[in-house]
């Protein structure tokens, strides 16, 4: 059994603003479930129920910090949550920043959060066999291991794990921040956390810890090239002997067509009739269900509205006259650049029984789309690794996604002769690739004996996250044995 402490800036059920949060809440108890025993370190952000304090620690017991608590919470799998509570920091409006931009003191808020966790590890007789640290918000946690930790018995052969979970986001500050980090100069160098003469908790994490993952073996290739390495891709080749791709799951019990209460009506790979209930229920639900309407396809997206996510090469169909001049219905949810929601709100107004937009987020919403449509379109620029496509798999809603990062590694290009695959996928970063795909699925979506075959394929791909828990399991192993003593 390992003893894994594990740092992430959220985690559901306590917060969330993307795939990390899903991440931070769901991996553990994957983990749990294989035997391990699990500790999460996360911020008690405002809005969060308290626990059980279990360590204080007063100003001045590290340069820099303020005063805070460790509340403790655990989850009937067995998993404790550690809660930094630090109201100055944490209890804000906001997760990561206001509409102005990033909160000036993010370098304090999550040095903070990094050092705690180990601070907190001590104190409480912990031995970790693992910490694994997740994206630039923890990113000092393996550099203050080795720095001010060095010897200490409680970590003696712990191994390290960082996780990327998007390269675009790189935690870089001026250096002046250098003196409130309670780390010593010759940190700040190539090898260590200096980029381009600024401070970057991403590359410190990076070059600090035994193994660096990231969320899909394509995105792990992918980020060691000019294209999407966003100015780490030879930090990451340096590094590519220990840069493994797993790829996230999803929680099989939350996205489950057959028992999900979100859904008007359940179904399953065994009998899909419920689907065509739930599809009559979304089209009724944004008053797209005119005569003929339910025997027609229907597109769903849940998505950032953004040009990472490919809004502009729906931009671009859509000025073409190409996206509407598709048979078929939209359904889309979120919330993004003020430009791409007025351009889907201005299609739902003039196309009112065809296009039906709601700009914000619902989860109600959410999972109603992911069961009643009937494609799930994501052309993403680059994705690391996605939940949705893995979501419409397990709904029987078919993927067309651009081949990149995760959405290549999660969906099998249907095969025209055999119709043997589990979605549509295109490569060039182009709007006429894209509408090929969609052509694509929708021509197989007008042969209902093919169509039902590639439901059914998704339908019957194992994304769990026990699979990919197995896969961190031997990760650990392996920083393990590349822990020296300290």
């Amino acid at each position: 059994m390992l003893d894994i402490l594990m740092v992430v800036s959220e985690a559901i059920p306590y917060s969330k603003t993307g795939g990390l949060g899903d991440v931070g809440g769901s991996l553990p108890g994957a983990l749990a479930r294989l035997g391990h025993r699990v500790t999460v370190v996360t911020p008690r952000y405002r809005g969060v129920d308290g626990g059980t304090e279990v360590a204080a620690f007063t100003r001045g017991a590290w340069l820099g910090a303020l005063d805070c608590r460790i509340l403790e919470r655990r989850h009937e799998d067995g998993v404790r949550f550690w809660l930094v509570d630090c109201p100055p920091y944490f209890d804000r409006e906001d997760i990561y920043g206001a509409a102005g931009g990033d909160y000036p003191d993010n370098s304090r808020r999550f040095s903070l959060l990094s050092r705690a966790a180990l601070e907190c590890s001590v104190k409480m007789g912990q031995r970790p066999s693992i910490i694994h640290a997740h994206d630039w918000q923890a990113g000092l946690v393996p550099v203050y291991l080795r720095e001010r930790f060095r010897g200490h018995p409680a970590f003696q052969g712990t191994g390290t794990v960082f996780t990327i979970h998007n390269l675009a986001y790189q935690g870089i500050f001026g250096r002046d921040v250098l003196p409130h980090l309670d780390l010593p100069r010759d940190v700040f160098t190539d090898d260590g956390l200096e980029f381009w003469n600024k401070v970057s908790f991403l590359k410190a994490g990076i070059n600090y810890s035994g193994v660096v993952t990231t969320v899909s073996k394509r995105y792990a290739q992918e980020i060691q090239t000019p294209e999407q390495g966003f100015g780490f891709e030879g930090i990451l080749e340096r590094r590519a002997d220990v840069l493994v791709g797993i790829r996230n799951g999803i929680d099989t019990a939350i996205w489950n067509p057959e028992a999900d209460p979100l859904l008007p009506a359940k179904y399953n790979a065994d009998d899909l009739s419920g689907k065509a209930a739930v599809k009559r229920a979304l089209l009724a639900r944004f008053g797209i269900d005119g005569p003929g309407q339910s025997e027609k396809s229907v597109i769903g997206m849940v998505s950032r509205m953004v040009d990472q996510k490919g809004l502009d090469l729906i931009a671009s169909a859509v000025a073409s006259g190409a996206l509407l001049g598709l048979d078929t219905s939209f359904v889309i949810l979120g919330t993004g650049a003020p430009r791409y929601e007025a351009m889907w709100r201005g299609l739902a107004a003039r196309h009112p029984d065809r296009v039906a937009v709601t700009v914000g987020f619902s989860e109600d919403l959410a999972h109603l789309i992911e069961g009643g449509a009937d494609i799930f379109l994501m052309p993403s620029r680059f994705e690391p690794c996605g939940l949705n496509q893995m979501y419409s798999l397990r709904y029987g809603t078919v993927p067309v996604v651009r081949a990149t990062g995760g959405l290549d590694d999660t969906v099998q290009q249907v095969d025209e002769a055999t119709g043997e695959g589990t979605g549509f996928k295109f490569e060039p970063y182009t709007t006429e690739a894209m509408m090929g795909a969609l052509r694509q699925a929708l021509a197989c979506f007008a042969i209902p004996v093919a169509w039902r075959g590639v439901q059914l394929a998704g339908m019957k791909q194992d994304n769990s996250w026990e699979t990919s828990a197995r896969e961190y399991v031997g990760v650990y192993e392996r920083a393990r044995a590349l822990a020296v003593p300290r």
